[in-house]
C-alpha cells in the first residue's frame, strides 16, 4: 500500500528494508493473520475462505483447516492475486517497533483498518462541514 504524501515524513528513512524484513524475513512471505501466501493466485469464496493450494486444504479466514461442501462450490469461487503489505497494528507510522508492525494480506489489511478508516471518514466529513459554515460566516 502506498504511503499518502503527507505521511511520508512519519516513516523512517529505511521503511522499505524494515517492511521487507517484516513481510519476508519473520512472516516467510505469508499474511500473519490468514497464512495467504505472497504472489501467489488464490481460490477463495469471497466470505474469507480460501483453497491453500500447497497444502490442499481450505481455510477460514484465520488460516484454520475447514471442510467446505463441494455441490455448487464451483459457482462461487474467485481467483485473486495476494500481496503482503507491512502493516502499523497501532496506525501510528512513528511507531515502528517490531510488536506494532505486521505482514498482512488486502483482506487482513481492509478489516484490520476499518475502524481507523470509518473515523477518517467521520472527521473529514466534520472538517468539510466546518469549513463551510465558517466560509458561511465570513462571506
Amino acid at each position: 500500500m502506498p504511503i499518502m504524501a503527507e505521511h511520508r515524513w512519519l516513516y523512517p528513512i529505511d521503511w522499505p528494508e524494515l517492511s521487507r524484513l517484516i513481510r519476508f524475513g519473520r512472516a516467510k512471505g505469508r499474511c500473519e493473520h490468514c497464512q495467504r501466501p505472497h504472489g501467489a493466485r488464490v481460490f477463495h469464496l469471497g466470505d474469507g475462505r480460501w483453497w491453500d493450494a500447497e497444502r490442499r486444504q481450505w481455510r477460514d479466514g484465520r488460516g484454520r483447516r475447514i471442510r467446505v461442501a463441494g455441490a455448487d462450490i464451483a459457482a462461487i469461487v474467485r481467483l485473486t492475486r495476494v500481496y503482503i503489505a507491512c502493516a502499523h497494528l497501532n496506525h501510528n507510522p512513528t511507531d515502528n517497533g517490531p510488536r506494532n508492525l505486521a505482514a498482512l494480506c488486502q483482506r487482513c489489511r481492509m478489516i484490520h483498518d476499518a475502524a481507523e478508516h470509518r473515523r477518517r471518514r467521520w472527521f473529514n466529513a466534520y472538517r468539510r462541514r466546518a469549513l463551510g459554515d465558517l466560509l458561511a460566516v465570513l462571506s
